[in-house]
């Protein structure tokens, strides 16, 4: 029997990582907010690896942090470990990454929602979205509640009439054994929207104490570590007691198991029907696919402190029980292993993202939002960045304000969600540095001057925050102009080029050219600068690297303005792409079927070439450029 509940500006199905920023984000920006969750024990959640960050996720933290969002701040929180990834590489590639202390954080994130203004946390499943006229109305939940709503977020991760699977058996299931949402999909679909099929999966937890950490490699966090958000204290985060993790290697053995069990696999049986992450295979699919490596490397990883559970990343695996625990003792130092959670596959139901706007809205369906995993995406970052986006556009939309669309040179957020939109995915979609052609002007050393003005702009960073930045800006230039000033001798300068195996100069050289040198760096060039002032961290960081790879970052911020110029060009909202002569056929489709905004958007989608563009510029602009 349904019951009027009441009514509410935005609703938010589902909270995990992407439901979560987007309640903060609507609530904190004044609107009257519910979140929605099948169970209050899996509010941010962490069903998969205890961590934070990544290659490209760790841009998308401080961007989200950055922006006025709460992963990063939480994080930082409940590190045991930290390390920057990619340190031998250059700086467009550095990737922070944090060992996350997973109950602490849902603890977190839990006390975060209930203490905000705004925000009503509500343990129901919503089993109905309702429209009128093409335009969101309402919500219904299983228990009969009807809330009238003006927006509605869709965040339902791995929820979605997921379905676990682990050798020959399967069950309707959330992850982690949490109930399953079984009836949004139909409503959705009576509402017009398409659905895909995907799968992930996750390794088996291991207790500590059956472990012989003897026979494993000790991977230590840095030593010189940094916190992701600006409102943590850098200094009390630079002395948290780290936790190690473990590093374990695959042998012929585990090879051999997985082999001759493969018919048991239901990803080779054709059990599991929907598509995995390329790029986070199980074991079974790594063995297969690079059948001439010998081995493939784990890394051993704590759950948290006060637990004894353990994660072994890259061990992901649907396996029958017997099998994964052949596989699992087949490796150094767990002949003894005692397994406290096996490992599944989870499937689960997703939409095409190309029916969302940049903004994140469904371009049929009025006040309907998308992210996270609902889009397509994989990661706790990359379904965080949407949640963020989705909230503030909602917010923005009720309130009468202009729509936030992050450009694809602002930000790795931007870059996610043009990909999403624009490009689709066949499957789960995640983030890596790769995924961008401006990555070093996108590093995260200067987020926050990135997207600041973005943050500030719809409400979420305070005026005190936005000066900061700005301050920042100011020295960092200061700083840059300072080194491009200093002229040093041959005489004081030769000798710290000998000590560092660099050619000598003839003349002076300005402290910024030996910047340049691949041979030396802002700490080994201080002997030459006995007057540089005292600067925080964050300063000395993103003037160095502006430094030292100015040219490559003119020419990027060549090409980003370029794309910036195209999207600038905005498409009629009534074209008829049929209508224009010289378009080909497919380009024809696919721009009445995607809508882009602008003439940038429109190039970055699969199927529209250059020429086509251009007789798009020619028809609309008259060939202007």
């Amino acid at each position: 029997m349904s019951y009027q509940a009441g009514r509410a500006d935005v609703a938010v199905i589902g909270a995990g990582h992407a439901g979560i920023e987007a309640g903060l984000a609507a609530a904190r920006l004044g609107l009257d907010t519910l979140v929605f969750t099948i169970n209050l024990d899996a509010v941010g959640n962490l069903p998969c690896n205890p961590s934070i960050g990544g290659t490209g996720k760790g841009q998308l933290v401080h961007e989200i942090d950055a922006m006025g969002g709460e992963m990063g701040r939480a994080a930082d929180m409940v590190t045991l470990q930290s390390r920057i990834l990619n340190r031998g590489k250059g700086p467009a590639v550095h990737s922070s990454r944090i060992q996350a202390d997973r109950r602490k954080y849902q603890d977190i994130m839990k006390k975060t929602l209930e203490n905000t203004e705004n925000l009503k946390l509500i343990q129901a499943e919503v089993v109905r979205i309702g429209a009128e006229g093409g335009k969101v109305t309402e919500v219904e939940t299983a228990f009969g509640a009807i809330w009238q709503v003006k927006a509605v977020i869709v965040s339902t991760g791995t929820y979605l009439n997921g379905k676990v699977i682990t050798g020959d058996t399967e069950y309707t299931s959330g992850p982690d054994g949490m109930l399953a949402a079984t009836r949004l999909t139909e409503s959705m679909e009576r509402l017009g929207v398409r659905f895909m099929r995907f799968k992930t999966g996750t390794p088996a937890r291991v207790h500590r104490d059956s472990i012989d950490f003897s026979e494993l490699e000790v991977q230590q966090g840095d030593e010189d570590i940094h916190p992701y958000s600006y409102y943590t204290d850098a200094e009390d985060f630079a002395k948290i007691k780290q936790i190690p993790c473990h590093v374990v290697y695959t042998n012929a053995d585990t090879h051999n198991i997985i082999r001759s069990n493969l018919d048991k696999s239901p990803l080779y049986s054709g059990k599991i029907k929907g598509t995995g992450p390329r790029y986070c295979p199980s074991i079974e699919d790594k063995v297969v696919r690079f059948a001439d490596k010998e081995r493939h490397q784990l890394f051993i990883e704590p759950m948290g402190a006060d637990t004894k559970e353990m994660y072994i990343q890259g061990f992901s695996s649907s396996m029958p029980e017997e099998v994964q625990m052949q596989m699992l003792r087949s490796l150094k130092g767990f002949s003894k292993a005692q397994v406290m959670r096996t490992a599944y596959a989870i499937e689960y139901d997703c939409i095409d993202p190309t029916q969302l706007y940049p903004t994140l809205e469904f371009k049929e369906i009025e006040g309907l939002y998308g992210a996270g995993q609902f889009n397509g995406s994989s990661g706790y970052e990359e379904a965080a960045a949407q949640g963020l986006v989705a909230g503030i556009n909602a917010a923005l939309k009720i309130k009468g304000e202009p729509e936030l669309i992050l450009p694809r040179s602002s930000s790795y957020i931007g870059t996610l969600i043009d990909d999403l939109v624009t490009k689709g995915t066949n499957e789960p979609y995640r983030m890596m540095t790769s995924r961008s052609e401006y990555r070093l002007l996108l590093r995260q050393d200067n987020a926050d001057q990135r997207l600041c003005d973005y943050g500030y702009r719809v409400g979420l960073l305070s005026e005190e925050r936005y000066n900061v930045v700005k301050e920042k800006e100011r020295m960092v230039k200061e700083e840059v102009e300072r080194l491009e000033s200093i002229n040093v001798s041959p005489k004081d300068a030769n000798p710290l080029l000998e000590k560092y195996e660099t050619t000598p100069v003839k003349s002076g050289v300005k402290l910024a050219e030996l910047l340049r040198r691949p041979q030396l760096d802002y700490e080994s060039i201080l002997p030459l600068d006995p007057n540089r002032p005292e600067l925080p961290y964050k300063v000395r960081e993103t003037a160095a690297v502006e430094i030292k790879y100015d040219g490559y970052i003119r020419r990027q911020i060549s090409e980003a303005k370029k794309q910036q110029d195209l999207e600038a060009k905005l498409l009629p909202e009534d074209i008829d792409y049929n209508e224009i002569k010289g378009l080909r056929l497919e380009a024809r489709q696919k721009l009445n079927e995607i809508r882009p905004k602008n003439i940038g958007q429109a190039s970055g989608i699969s199927g529209v070439s250059p020429a086509d563009i251009s007789v798009l510029i020619i028809t609309l602009w008259g060939g202007s450029k």
